[in-house]
């Protein structure tokens, strides 16, 4: 599992669409979302870094959480 910071993460509808961005480079992806906290912990066999660019292509400029 892999955490995601997605400050710009703020709706229902910025959560949906970021859902999607990782679904569109790994269908199989387990994402958990905290959108009060604007995270996101994911599971998957993607690289990160094509997570993260995915994320950036869909407007959510993301980043690694430590």
């Amino acid at each position: 599992m892999t955490k995601f910071n997605v400050p710009d993460m703020t709706c229902g509808h910025c959560e949906a669409a970021v859902l999607k961005a990782i679904k569109d480079v790994d269908s199989s992806a387990d994402i958990k979302v905290d959108l009060s906290e604007h995270k996101i912990d994911v599971t998957s066999k993607a690289d990160n870094d094509d997570i993260l660019a995915a994320l950036n292509a869909a407007g959510y400029p993301s980043s690694l959480a430590s």
